[in-house]
């Protein structure tokens, strides 16, 4: 049951939501994605990329590694790297390293923790408000951004763990 986490949650208080609107219609609804904020930018990241959300666990940092690697937490017996991610886009996170959310990633043998200001919870998208626009090439997001949903005037621009895991200054976290 913990295995499930805090994303299990969400969906749920989600899906009782929509069924006391009356939006339960599975085809109104194709896309899901866990909402997050980072530096002061708001993104959504599919929902099978994201195992769980943690918050701020007690690590102990690594010796000899970048510092936006923040260190190595035991999550269930389980050793979880974490990396702070605005920290390795060059960027400042603007909350407490306390207030801080994790996204646990638990795929394709990667397990690893993505430190971001905040999660908001899970938003859900139709085919229609996806676009296949990219954010500008400037952006320190742009090699992970995966097009964007447009929903109440509001862009939720898509950010995948997958290609952040695939980069190689990600994978190279050693000061050596």
């Amino acid at each position: 049951m913990a295995s499930l986490g805090f994303i299990e949650l969400l969906r749920l208080a989600d899906l009782a939501k929509a069924r006391s609107s009356g939006r339960h219609d599975d085809q109104y609804h194709q896309w899901r994605g866990v909402s997050f904020e980072v530096a002061g930018q708001r993104f959504v990241a599919p929902m099978g990329e994201i195992a769980e959300i943690l918050a701020m666990p007690e690590f102990v940092p690594i010796p000899l590694t970048k510092t936006w690697l923040l260190g190595v937490a035991n999550v269930r017996g389980r050793l979880l790297p974490i990396a702070d991610l605005a920290g390795f886009l060059g960027l400042r996170s603007h909350e407490s390293l306390k207030k801080r959310k994790v996204m646990v990633i638990d795929e394709d043998g990667v397990f690893s923790g993505i430190l971001v200001d905040q999660v908001l919870g899970i938003m859900q998208f139709t085919q229609s408000e996806y676009q296949a626009r990219s954010l500008p090439e400037s952006s320190p997001f742009a090699p992970y951004n995966h097009g964007v949903f447009v929903k109440d005037n509001e862009e939720w621009f898509v950010i995948m763990p997958s290609l952040l895991f695939a980069n190689t200054d990600y994978q190279n976290a050693a000061l050596v």
